[in-house]
């Protein structure tokens, strides 16, 4: 019981905001529609019940006129029934991908909130696969909550409907044995009641192990997708490295656990299935053995026993509703375990910026980026970098130097604010505008124009100005190629990709410029071109660089470095670099 509360309250919590949102009318006016079908589909076959018990009766009785009337009644409600049935279908779907259209764009929105979706892989969650979680995980809790509510209702209301029907034939057609009536009130009903129960326990007890290996099947299903993406994104280093059969052996090794689960449920699945089978077959039955004596004692009418078959078989379906539906429901609750799963790591991740102790990113009045007291520190809680009342001024050029693992790229992640891990506190100019460039930029797949300007809207920068930046970083065979999609972080070199990425900074024009090793993969005079090229585009940003190289000491005017004291990197106030006249050459 406790279980099923806390599954409950775990439904509640992932479906009840969309029907508080901004499209709460139409869910709420669909869901309205669809129950009121629902229990009319019910009332036709309380109607459809009483139908049957007149009709096999006038066929007892040999009465064609009220045979021929029962007909005509029997086709009005077959097309009641089939009218209701596909508009009820219409309708829920409808319901459908509107609500998944709202839960998408809502786990969307917290996964993509405030760099949360970086923050979830560096706290290692367990939510694995977002893409999982967000494509089918939100259609299966869709699609199946919709089914089981309604079933369940359904269910409800037949059995309510149907004992009453059932309670009354019990009194027409008496227990019946060797001869004599035995009056047991409602006996039908209790019959069928001590059936489902029977059933339902014996269901649970064989088909509970079900639940976990179907959570377990998703997510070896999704480790195996997400190793084949990966593979195709790095094919080309794989094809390098000569790492085809390292590769195989490492994607059979996770779709050997995809088949070892998949053996399990099978093995479960079968059993579930003939315990389930033979349970349907055998209600199918049992009613008539139940009443047949009283039949042949002619207690009863033939109307009366074929209405007493399908009463008790409507009660016994209601009541077994666990039965048909467990494999359902056991899918459910995987699907909604791993919903759970992703929105407590979304929380947690979303919670790391602000809860205490973290690094704390204020708006300052001054021009300058400050930091104060700044301990960057690794997930586990380990010191990483050190710094204390270093300013980084405007228009300033600064070379960040230091060993490599040292944590230069995690201090830019920090003052990037998607680095939470630490104390101290970081000030950014009011309204400053900050670009990070890795060593390896990221393109989205889409025209060559928007990749470049991204994270711009398309149209947003004109295509001339595009065309002109492209012939400056030294890329004119892409210049009029914007209109072209493709997948350029895969079809670029490095070093195309890093000049791409300097494009895009030219056009953004940043407050504050900082390049992580961002021309590493770049000759020495196309690297320093480039450098050349930034100081004339823009005169007033500040560029903050970390780089490896003795020549980019000449397009500085300070470095600092990060040197090891004890546990830590320090990085220091800095001194003025070498050659800074050539700064501006």
């Amino acid at each position: 019981m406790k279980n099923i509360s806390a599954t409950l309250a775990i439904v509640w919590r992932i479906a009840a905001p969309y029907f508080r949102s901004e499209d709460k009318w139409a869910g709420r006016g669909l869901l309205a529609a669809v129950i009121a079908m629902e229990l009319a589909l019910v009332a036709i076959n309380v109607l459809v019940s009483q139908w049957q018990n007149r009709f096999f009766s006038a066929i007892q009785g040999y009465e064609l006129d009220r045979f021929v009337r029962e007909i005509w009644i029997f086709l009005g409600l077959a097309f009641t029934f089939v009218a209701m049935a596909v508009y009820k279908l219409y309708l829920n779907q409808w319901l459908q991908i509107r609500w998944r259209r709202w839960l998408t764009q809502h786990y969307l929105g917290e996964w993509l909130n405030g760099s949360t979706h970086y923050r979830m892989q560096l706290k290692g969650d367990a939510a694995d696969n977002p893409d999982q979680r967000i494509t089918e995980d939100v259609k299966s809790f869709v699609e199946q909550t919709l089914t089981l509510g309604l079933g369940l209702l359904s269910s409800i209301v037949t059995l309510a409907s149907f004992v009453v029907i059932l309670w009354g034939l019990s009194d027409k057609a008496p227990l019946h044995i060797y001869g004599t009536d035995i009056v047991v009130p409602g006996f039908l009903v209790w019959c069928a009641l001590v059936y489902a129960i029977l059933g339902t326990a014996l269901t649970h007890w064989i088909g509970a192990p079900l639940i976990n290996l179907n959570f377990e099947q998703q997510r070896y299903e999704a480790d195996f997708r997400f190793n084949l993406i990966r593979v195709r994104e790095n094919s080309e280093q794989i094809a390098l490295l000569k790492g085809e059969s390292a590769e195989r052996g490492n994607l059979l090794q996770r779709f050997g656990f995809v088949i070892g689960n998949w053996y399990a449920i099978m093995s479960r699945t079968k059993r579930l299935t003939a315990f389930t089978a033979s349970y349907s077959q055998a209600a199918v039955i049992f009613p008539y053995v139940v009443v047949a004596p009283a039949y042949f004692a002619k207690r009863i009418q033939l109307g009366d026993m074929m209405q007493t078959g399908s009463a008790f078989g409507s009660v016994q379906d209601a009541l077994s509703f666990f039965v048909s539906a467990y494999r359902s429901l056991a899918e459910w609750r995987s699907v909604i375990a791993r919903l759970d799963g992703f929105e407590m790591s979304v929380g947690s991740a979303a919670a790391t910026a602000v809860r205490g102790p973290a690094i704390g990113i204020a708006p300052s009045d001054g021009k300058a980026i400050g930091l104060d007291q700044l301990l960057v520190e690794l997930p586990n809680g380990e010191p990483l970098v050190a710094a204390n009342a270093l300013a980084i001024q405007p228009a300033e050029r600064v070379l960040v130097t230091g060993p490599s693992g040292a944590g230069k790229s995690t201090l830019f992640r920090a003052i990037a604010g998607i680095w939470p891990f630490g104390t101290g506190a970081i000030a950014i100019p009011e309204k400053a505008k900050l670009m990070m460039l890795p060593q390896r930029p990221y393109f989205p797949i889409g025209p060559l124009g928007d990749a470049v300007i991204y994270p711009a809207e398309h149209g947003a920068i004109a295509s001339e100005r595009i065309e002109e930046t492209l012939n400056a970083v030294g890329m004119p065979r892409l210049a009029k190629r914007l209109d072209e999609s493709g997948h350029w972080n895969r079809t670029l070199s490095l070093g195309e990709q890093q000049r791409l990425g300097l494009a895009r900074a030219l056009l953004h024009t940043p407050d504050y410029l900082f390049l992580d090793e961002a021309t590493a993969s770049l000759d020495e005079p196309s690297e320093a071109r480039l450098y050349r090229l930034l100081a004339e585009k823009l005169p007033q940003s500040t560029i903050v660089s970390i780089g490896h190289r003795s020549t980019l000491d000449a397009f500085h005017t300070r470095k600092v470095a990060l040197v090891k004291e004890g546990a830590i990197h320090v990085l220091g106030g800095g001194a003025p670099a070498e050659n800074e006249p050539s700064a501006a050459g």
